[in-house]
Formats: C-alpha cells, structure tokens, sequence
C-alpha cells in the first residue's frame, strides 16, 4: 500500500506506527467488533464511553474517599473497561497506549485495595484519565486516515485449540527473558504487548468463564506487573521468577481449557 505524497514525515510514523499495531491484530480474535473499521461514524459514541468512564472511576474514587476499600469495589474497574467498545478501538490502534490504559487502570485499583491515601489514588486517577483522553485523541486521528483510505481493514481470526495459544504465549514469554537479558528491555516489552493483543485475548473470554480471577491474575501479569518489573530494570532473574509465575498460571488454565476440548 502507497501512503499519499502529501503526507508530512509526523504524519507517515502515525501511520506506520498503527499499520505495525493492525498487523499484530490481524491475528488476533479479541472482543473486536466491526466498529474498529468504521472509526468516524463511532468517534462520538468513543467520546460518550470515555466520559463514562471518567465517572465510573470517580465514583469508586469517591466511594473509597467516604466509605473505604471494601465499598468502593475497585474490581468494577476492569469490568467498566472490557464492558465499553473503545476498548477495542484503543487495542486495534495503538497497542502501547492500550497497554498504558491497562497499567493506569491497575495503577488505580492497586492504590486503592493497598489503601492508599486519597490523594495517591487522586494522582493515579489524574493519570488513567489523562490516558484515556490521550487514546481517544489517538483513535480520532486513525479515523481521519482511514477516512482517507490509508488503513487496510482489521480483520480477525479464532484459534482452533485455545489450549495450545497458551503453549504459544509461555514460548513468547520465554523470549521476554531472552530479549531482557540481551539488555533489549523495549524488545522485550513490545513482546509481551504483542502476545497479549494477538494470542492471550483470542482465549482470554473462554477462560473468564472457567476462571475470572485467574484471568485478572494474568492481565494484571501482562499489564502491571511484568512490563513494571522492566522499566525498573530488575535483574534477569527477578524477570524470570515474574515469567515463572506466569507460567504456572498458564499451565492452570490450560489444565481448565483442556477440560473442555474432550
């Protein structure tokens, strides 16, 4: 595909940048629906999800400030965030922003069941919002491209054995290891990007059915703890200790999926 002359060189990485996020998601089969490829007839319903979103939060916030951690129930949040349509036109954009929303999110339920002190979990609101405003702007220009015929249509596609994907993602965890230790910590993160976009949500709704708190355990090993534990630059043992625990989370729910393949 030719990009038009006219484009300036911002304009070309923009477009480059989400062609390379498209191509990692042409082969997943995650909650994506045919809005992903009609961005500018859904910009405003896009908008209305993310200011209700903003206020979900802000009520747990509030909750917690009045009534404390038990009340506020700082779980909803995943739930608010997988239940909206732009959370899948974030992912088939811009999968780092994608996984940034996801870390904020954990950033602010983490403060909260830590509880924490209004104000850090104030800060940690400040940035999920931030963030989920930045996505936002990020998906209007995608939509602004795609209008101009520069984007090749998301497509999306089921795995035939859910259990073997999760072979595949501990093999692609095991290369996160490798790539930190070759001292390659933003190859490594784009790894773990990649497989949650491409292999962990084509598996990830069938195994919320057997077990949903083993998958927030791993969303919030994809999003928080693993990517965390990088950017701090812990040792290549502490990274593998993360991935064996991973692992052994894995090996669980490929235990559940099996069961329900015979």
């Amino acid at each position: 595909m030719q990009l038009h002359h006219g484009l300036g060189r911002t304009a070309r990485v923009l477009v480059l940048g989400y062609l390379l996020s498209l191509f990692a998601m042409a082969l997943a089969d995650g909650p994506v629906g045919d809005h992903v490829n009609e961005l500018h007839g859904h910009l405003d319903e896009y908008n209305t999800e993310v200011t209700w979103l903003i206020d979900q939060v802000e009520a747990i916030v509030t909750t917690y400030e009045k009534k404390g951690r038990k009340h506020a129930k700082p779980e909803r949040l995943v739930d608010h965030w997988e239940a909206v349509k732009f959370h899948s036109a974030i992912e088939s954009n811009d999968i780092a922003l994608y996984a940034n929303t996801w870390q904020a999110l954990f950033g602010v339920r983490e403060a909260i069941e830590a509880e924490q002190s209004i104000e850090q979990v104030r800060t940690a609101q400040r940035e999920l919002e931030q963030v989920l405003w930045q996505s936002l702007g990020a998906v209007k220009v995608a939509a602004r491209y795609q209008d101009q015929g520069l984007l090749q249509e998301v497509s999306t596609r089921k795995a035939v054995m859910p259990s073997r994907v999760l072979i595949e993602i501990k093999q692609q965890l095991d290369r996160v290891v490798a790539k930190y230790a070759e001292r390659l910590p933003e190859e490594a993160v784009a790894i773990i990007e990649e497989t949650y976009a491409t292999r962990f949500e084509t598996v990830e709704d069938a195994l919320k059915a057997l077990d949903r708190d083993l998958v927030e355990d791993l969303e919030s090993d994809f999003h928080v703890r693993l990517p965390r534990a990088i950017s701090a630059g812990e040792s290549v043992d502490a990274i593998r200790r993360v991935v064996d625990t991973m692992h052994g989370n894995l090996d669980q729910a490929r235990s559940l999926l099996k069961s329900t393949e015979r």
